[in-house]
Formats: structure tokens, C-alpha cells, sequence
């Protein structure tokens, strides 16, 4: 790679999305890539850079404005992915609007931001979900810059049952308490492997894609169906359990019950995707899937990973 490759600056780099474009801007090798962190000594941070990224301390928290300005200068291109904050207080669009004001500054050419849908317009202000929300109002704010822009919107994603609604053992049965009825088809991805493919291809062919709203999906299948193939892949008795509805999501995670605002959230995102489906009518849900053969099924996400229903991290810094 040459001093003259174009570079590109991921916001939250060591995030699950922004690995994944690191990794792969970098494998692909036309481009040069500073990932933006709050800690470059971290493990996920030391790794990036052994692959060849230019690392730099810049947290996606308040305040760090002039280390956004910094770590964007010189760059032609940005992914900026913005951290879900707590709803109560949420500072994620003031946050958002800012670290995209900071690339236009640094003077960015184009930036690439990972959004989701406008959950309080769509439902008429009748579901609270501003971890999406306050993601598609910063969109609509980064149309009013004068940079290029192309937008990705992930799927649900996988890693939630690996993470958050972890499955427990009982009477050796695994029990998967899942936040979707059991027989809603709902899209899921795998932000590890398919964000960076859908950048690199973006940013391949910009001119295709400015202004776009292009949804990353690896598969549209139900709770029913997941459970069914964890059980074929993994050889593991498994059923399913509810966690979709209040009483469920507090039955298997109690630890939810300490704040308010958070399960308002969590079923303000699941009825969203009951009432009106993930994603709006009209998006192109095979795109992903024509261009990243890396974006994968729930069958093969499980191989790939080996899961079998232990607890895993995939933490940042």
C-alpha cells in the first residue's frame, strides 16, 4: 500500500462494525485506515494496529471534539458508527451531528454512517425507541452537510444472544429466551463480517451509491427456525422461550427491572418490528447479500463461530 492511498477514518473502530471495516479496507489493501478508539492500548485496538492501522485516541463520548477534528484530518472518507447511550439523557444525536460536523471541518469527503429507522415517525410517536431514532435523526442531519453520503442500516443482530439475552441451561435444556415472537420473520446480520464488505464495496463505487440507504442482512428467519437449526448444528437440546413481552423479558432478565426507561426501550424496539417490520417498505433487502458473500445465514454464523450457547464478549475500547 502506497502513502497515496486514499485514507479512511472509522469512527469506533474497535466496535463490532468498525473492526469489521478496518479489517477488511485493510485486506483489501487500496486503502489506508486510521481507526479512531478510546483506548489504542487495548487488545482489540494493539490488533488493528498489527494489521496496519493507524490508530488514534479519540472516544465517541461528549467533549472530545477537537480529537475528532484531529484524528479526520487528512482523511477522504469516514465510517462513523455512534455508541447506543443510555435513553435516559441520551446524548447520542448531539454526539452524532457533532463527530459528522468535525469530518466535514477536517474535510471529508464523504462519509458513511450507520443509521437505523426513524421508529418515533413511523409509529406516529407511538413507541420509544431512541437508540434507532436518534440514529436516523443524525442521518437526516448529516443529507444538510455538503459532504457525499451513503447510509448502512444493520439487521438485528446475532451477537444480541451471544451478549445480552443469553440462553441459560435447565434440566439439560437450553433455553433461548429471543426478544421476537416465535414465528416473526425478522432480519439478523452479523456486524463482524458483513459491515466491512458493504464499506468496501461503497466506497469501490461511490457514485452508485451516494444519497443511499442500503439495509445489511445475512438472513430473514424466525426465533422458531433459529432454535430449530442451533439444535441440527450444534447437536444441543434447545427450545425457546419468550422474552418479547414485559412479563418475559423480566422473567429471564430480572436484572433489566432496575431501569424503567431501558425495557420501555427494549419493547418500544421489539413492537416496532412486530407492527410495522424492521426495516421500511420499499429498501432493498438482497442488496447486502448480492454483493458480501460474507454476510452470514444464522446457520452459517453458528458454524462459523462454533456457538453453543455460552455467554461470549465482543468488547471494545
Amino acid at each position: 500500500m502506497t502513502s497515496t492511498a486514499p485514507l479512511v477514518a472509522v469512527a469506533g473502530g474497535t466496535s463490532k462494525q468498525g473492526r469489521s471495516v478496518v479489517k477488511t479496507l485493510l485486506a483489501d489493501g487500496r486503502f489506508r485506515v486510521r481507526a479512531l478508539t478510546r483506548d489504542p492500548s487495548s487488545p482489540q485496538a494493539r490488533e488493528l494496529a498489527r494489521l496496519g492501522a493507524d490508530v488514534a485516541a479519540a472516544p465517541l463520548e461528549p467533549g472530545h471534539d477537537d480529537e475528532w477534528f484531529a484524528a479526520f484530518a487528512g482523511a477522504r472518507n469516514a465510517f462513523l458508527v455512534t455508541p447506543p447511550t443510555p435513553p435516559e439523557n441520551s446524548c447520542e444525536f448531539e454526539l452524532g451531528c457533532r463527530l459528522a460536523d468535525a469530518a466535514v471541518r477536517a474535510g471529508v469527503e464523504h462519509i458513511v454512517f450507520s443509521t437505523l429507522e426513524n421508529v418515533d415517525e413511523i409509529s406516529g410517536g407511538k413507541l420509544f425507541a431512541p437508540h434507532f431514532t436518534d440514529k436516523a435523526r443524525i442521518a437526516d442531519h448529516i443529507r444538510t452537510l455538503p459532504v457525499a453520503h451513503t447510509f448502512v442500516m444493520l439487521a438485528f443482530f446475532y451477537t444480541n444472544l451471544l451478549e445480552y439475552y443469553v440462553p441459560r441451561m435447565e434440566d439439560d435444556v437450553l433455553l433461548l429466551p429471543i426478544y421476537l415472537p416465535e414465528d416473526l420473520h425478522a432480519p439478523f446480520v452479523d456486524p463482524l463480517t458483513a459491515t466491512g464488505p458493504a464499506v468496501l464495496e461503497i466506497l469501490t463505487h461511490p457514485e452508485l451509491y451516494q444519497g443511499e440507504t442500503l439495509p445489511l442482512v445475512g438472513d430473514i428467519i424466525s426465533p422458531r427456525e433459529m432454535v430449530e437449526t442451533f439444535r441440527r448444528v450444534t447437536g444441543i437440546r434447545a427450545e425457546y422461550r419468550n422474552a418479547f413481552t414485559r412479563d418475559g423479558l423480566l422473567r429471564w432478565f430480572p436484572e433489566f427491572a432496575s431501569d424503567e426507561l431501558q425495557v420501555k426501550e427494549l419493547l418500544g424496539m421489539v413492537n416496532y418490528a412486530v407492527d410495522h417490520g424492521y426495516f421500511r417498505l420499499g429498501r432493498d433487502l438482497e442488496w447486502s447479500r448480492r454483493i458480501t458473500p460474507e454476510a452470514l445465514t444464522w446457520e452459517q454464523f453458528l458454524r462459523a463461530t462454533g456457538w453453543q450457547g455460552k455467554r461470549t464478549s465482543f468488547n471494545a475500547s
